[in-house]
């Protein structure tokens, strides 16, 4: 399911859920991933997906890690920067730091 088909109120909510879904992940297993007992995850990561609530900080990080998404794109309302984001997460550390240094210099 892509980001746009994706109908919640807020950019943490709609990552989230895109990411959780492109995972092909349940909300009880991210919820369980992070820390929440199962019998409650469901309904706590639906109303951080929904916007009901939005997740303190600490939380929203252990929800990056699990999904394996930089923090940043969890709250970057552009969607271009967004996809730079995870493509720069999914690259090898050392390759990471060279593409960051030659865009660096490109952009002086």
């Amino acid at each position: 399911m892509g980001f746009e088909s994706v109908q919640v109120n807020n950019v943490v909510g709609r990552r989230m859920r895109a990411r959780r879904e492109e995972l092909g992940w349940s909300q009880e297993k991210v919820g369980v991933l992070i820390g929440i007992d199962e019998s409650s995850s469901r309904a706590r990561i639906s109303r951080y997906e929904l916007g009901t609530h939005e997740p303190p900080v600490k939380t929203a990080r252990l929800i990056a890690d699990a999904l394996n998404v930089p923090l940043a794109y969890l709250y970057c309302e552009d969607e271009d920067i967004a996809t730079l984001l995870l493509k720069l997460r999914q690259l090898p550390e050392a390759l990471r730091g060279q593409v960051v240094r030659e865009w660096q210099l490109q952009l002086v």
